[in-house]
């Protein structure tokens, strides 16, 4: 079985200049072509919060679907989109944000959990931690808890969990 984080790090690979010169993008599609790799990730984060009483897994567009869906059928609870601007059929609430190399939006449905639900947010890549603390605003706009936020690449050396306001961290890969 090996070291989770090892096995993700010969794994994951390095792109230069992408989106944009300056950038060195992680590439987390090796690991999305490994299904036992991608196993143990999902078994990784559901471990650790197995039997927190998790109400909702809430996933970034488009890379936090890719693990949050999974990740909420393992603890067997809900899984709620935080989407770019327009995605969503019914009524929801936004926030704008800003990323390492501009702005963005995210948006979720205002029935997306009930106030007091507790609610683990889960991405690919904590950067400067801009997407992550939108999404953690809009759980508590909507009154949910924050219980932690999940990723599976941490990019340390921005110190992104400074914009998180204290809550939680975990993630596998540290660069």
């Amino acid at each position: 079985m090996g070291d989770l984080e090892a096995d993700l790090k010969v794994t994951i690979r390095d792109i230069a200049d992408f989106p944009k010169p300056g950038i060195l993008f992680k590439d987390i599609t090796p690991v999305l072509s490994d299904a036992s790799l991608m196993q143990r990730v999902v078994d990784h984060f559901s471990t650790r919060f197995q039997g927190q009483s998790i109400a909702a897994v809430v996933g970034m567009e488009s890379r936090g679907f890719i693990f949050g869906a999974p990740l909420a059928m393992s603890l067997g609870c809900a899984f709620v989109p935080a989407r770019k601007p327009g995605k969503l059929p019914y009524a929801n609430i936004g926030v704008d944000y800003a990323l390492e190399y501009g702005t963005a939006r995210l948006e979720m449905h205002e029935d997306a959990f009930e106030k007091g639900d507790k609610v683990l947010v889960i991405d690919d890549l904590l950067a400067t931690g801009g997407t992550a603390a939108a999404t953690n605003q809009l759980i508590r706009t909507l009154g949910g808890v924050v219980v932690a936020n999940c990723f599976v690449v941490e990019l340390g050396f921005l110190q992104g969990r400074d914009a998180l306001g204290g809550v939680p961290v975990t993630s596998i890969c540290n660069y």
